[in-house]
């Protein structure tokens, strides 16, 4: 009478996202929501936007001293948010 197919609740949480389609949507909000731990909450308080298109994080940033050196650390944040998610949400980030 027993099924020898038993899954964990998160194994069939995950296989109806990825069904559904939601697992993407969902990840893209978790790195956008992991913005302000990777970069730090000072950063977080000169960001004004945060959005995901194409597979690139677009950030609007106030401060234009602050954009050029968050610019030269690009390729260590997407690294950075990507391993927050576990897995490759971005590949690059603009800043405008």
């Amino acid at each position: 009478m027993f099924r020898k197919d038993v899954k964990q609740v998160d194994e069939l949480v995950l296989q109806f996202l990825r069904n559904s389609g939601l697992e993407t949507p969902l990840l893209q909000r978790r790195l956008i929501a992991a913005w302000e731990t990777v970069a730090g909450k000072i950063v977080a308080r000169y960001t004004l936007d945060k959005r995901i298109y194409n597979q690139t994080l677009m950030v609007k940033i106030s401060s234009p001293a602050l954009r050029a050196d968050l610019s030269m650390m690009k390729s260590q944040l997407v690294r950075n948010l990507n391993e927050k998610v576990g897995a490759t949400i971005i590949n690059d980030i603009k800043f405008y």
